[in-house]
């Protein structure tokens, strides 16, 4: 039986994708995963359909849906509210850059059954060292197996229960916004829920793999912040 609704949005990055789909595939919990296809290329787009079938996720193509440039992140987590409730399922957005472990769904769903008013539960991310890394450096001499954080989260692999989602409408996002970490964790929080980071449920974490421009913070940061703040990228 389904225990929980995974979704990843994707703009290409299809090498990364595809390692992220085949660990979620490995899961010992039994889960449902949706790609949100947030107009990649034709060539990943090819890729990613044929890949669905062998590593068992549903394709959702945002194209058939939305007009709108992405990224399209308050859509995709709008769309996928309405389907985890509908399924009175969890949620747990694992972006396209990330590695889950076989046991690290179920540890997180153990973790949110136990807490019951648990809003966002975070994996901490590690690299390939197993050393924790961004988005989550702040907490790397954290000797502590769980966190509590009003604000620190990262939707890398982060679970929003079920309770959270039936008392917060994902429409009342902001459309200004391209991204909702910081914003969904303190709401979560003034809503009266708890958010935790898990230090002991590790995910391989490559950053910046689901938004290749970013790396351009080390290689031409003058051409990184044009992009950021004239571009308009990367609103929070």
């Amino acid at each position: 039986m389904v225990q929980i609704l995974v979704i990843t949005p994707v703009k290409d990055a299809l090498d990364n994708t595809l390692q992220t789909a085949k660990a979620i595939a490995a899961s010992t919990l039994e889960v449902e995963h949706v790609i949100f296809n947030d107009f990649s290329s034709y060539e990943t787009t090819k890729a990613l359909t044929e890949n669905a079938k062998n590593l068992g996720y549903r394709l959702v193509n945002l194209e058939d849906h939305v007009n709108t440039v992405s990224p399209n992140y308050k859509v995709v987590l709008q769309m996928a509210q309405k389907e985890a409730l509908s399924k009175n399922l969890p949620l747990i957005v694992v972006e396209s850059d990330v590695e889950v472990k076989p046991d690290t769904f179920r540890q997180m769903l153990d973790f949110s059954n136990l807490h019951k008013k648990s809003g966002l539960i975070g994996a901490i991310t590690v690299g390939y060292d197993g050393q924790v890394n961004f988005p989550y450096l702040k907490f790397k001499d954290v000797k502590e197996p769980v966190v509590k954080t009003k604000r620190s989260l990262s939707f890398c692999c982060t679970l929003f229960t079920s309770s959270f989602m039936q008392e917060y409408d994902f429409q009342h996002l902001d459309n200004s916004k391209d991204w909702y970490d910081t914003f969904m964790s303190y709401k979560a929080v003034e809503l009266g829920y708890e958010n935790f980071i898990l230090m002991d449920t590790p995910v391989l974490h490559k950053p910046h793999g689901s938004r290749p421009w970013k790396m351009l913070k080390y290689s031409n940061p003058i051409k990184y912040y044009w992009k950021k703040f004239w571009g308009g990228k990367d609103k929070i």
